[in-house]
């Protein structure tokens, strides 16, 4: 080939060459929508979504490039809650993750056709999100938090670092079906603990301040706050007023341990949030929620407060300390 006639099919090549390049199809930008049942300011549900957010990283989801994230902060406020789940729903996201059962059943009721992912949810067939266990075969799928028998572990705890407990108020959420079966099952524990079981609703802080004000008016006295957004929502008020009124509580997550409670046990609610994000990777890339089994937690965890211990004069045994698997100083 002579000199220009290779100059000229070199320089041909350089121009279609970036041509091509642009002609290449963008990648696909998939949608996520979030439900939140917090503000935004929240430490916990910002812990939780960090985790969440950076298992979708592993997976290859970067947001901007393949994934937009819309995320609604609906407070634990129950109507606030519908009306961001009717406005998430006409949205029309790939796939919504909803944090469990207070943000689940809204979004049922918005949508029978877009895929619903729940990293917390105490009774998903008892609740009716899904069929069963094994084949939820509707629009949810997602993980559980605990089995209800867990709130006889609580009461045996509670009394274990608090022996003089004798009776015991528990804290539950009326609007929220869970609560019924998560008071039974402590309240089926208690007999043979030689525990008295008081329900109290908690509905808004004063209700809280007022029951729980009432309640320690008679010695011997401890707490349990059932799950429940409402608890989550009003957890540094509980904390408060359990060290003001010298009660011994029980929780179901670390955040409030480190917030100053005295003991929690249950799941690691951070790793359903990891384990959610696969969910969603699986979901995006063609599975179908109906077909996805509900999965129970697998990791759980022990943590105790020394020092909010000491303040309620309590001496935390040897072997409970060893047992747990944070100890706060």
């Amino acid at each position: 080939m002579r000199r220009r006639d290779l100059i000229r099919v070199l320089a041909g090549s350089a121009v279609a060459w970036p041509l091509r390049v642009r002609a290449q199809p963008r990648e696909q930008v998939r949608r996520i929508g979030i439900l939140l049942p917090a503000t935004a300011d929240d430490p916990v549900f910002q812990a939780r979504l960090a985790a969440f957010y950076q298992e979708l990283a592993l997976l290859g989801w970067s947001i901007g490039r393949n994934v937009r994230i819309d995320a609604h902060w609906a407070t634990a406020n129950a109507p606030e809650i519908r009306k961001h789940a009717m406005e998430l729903a006409e949205l029309a996201p790939d796939v919504i993750l909803a944090t469990g059962d207070s943000t689940v059943p809204p979004l049922l009721q918005a949508t029978h056709n877009i895929p619903i992912v729940f990293p917390l949810a105490s009774d998903p067939v008892g609740g009716g999100y899904i069929d069963s266990m094994a084949r939820p075969g509707g629009n949810a799928t997602g993980f559980m938090m605990y089995d209800y028998a867990i709130g006889g572990k609580w009461l045996e705890l509670l009394k274990e670092i608090a022996p003089n407990v004798t009776r015991v108020a528990v804290l539950r959420d009326p609007a929220s079906p869970s609560q019924t079966a998560q008071f039974g099952a402590i309240q089926t524990a208690a007999p043979l603990l030689r525990v008295e079981i008081i329900p109290v609703n908690m509905r808004d802080a004063s209700e809280i301040e007022r029951a729980i004000a009432n309640f320690a008016r008679s010695e011997n006295g401890g707490l349990i706050p059932t799950s429940s957004a409402v608890a989550l929502h009003h957890r540094n008020l509980i904390i408060a007023l359990t060290a003001r009124h010298k009660l011994p509580a029980i929780y179901w997550d670390r955040f409030f341990i480190t917030g100053g409670g005295l003991i929690s046990y249950g799941p690691d609610l951070i790793d359903n949030y990891r384990r959610a994000a696969g969910y969603i990777d699986r979901i995006l890339k063609g599975d179908k929620p109906a077909d996805m089994p509900v999965q129970a937690a697998t990791k759980y965890e022990m943590v105790i407060n020394l020092k909010t211990a000491k303040a309620l004069g309590l001496s935390v045994p040897l072997g409970m300390q060893q047992r747990a698997d944070e100890v706060i100083e």
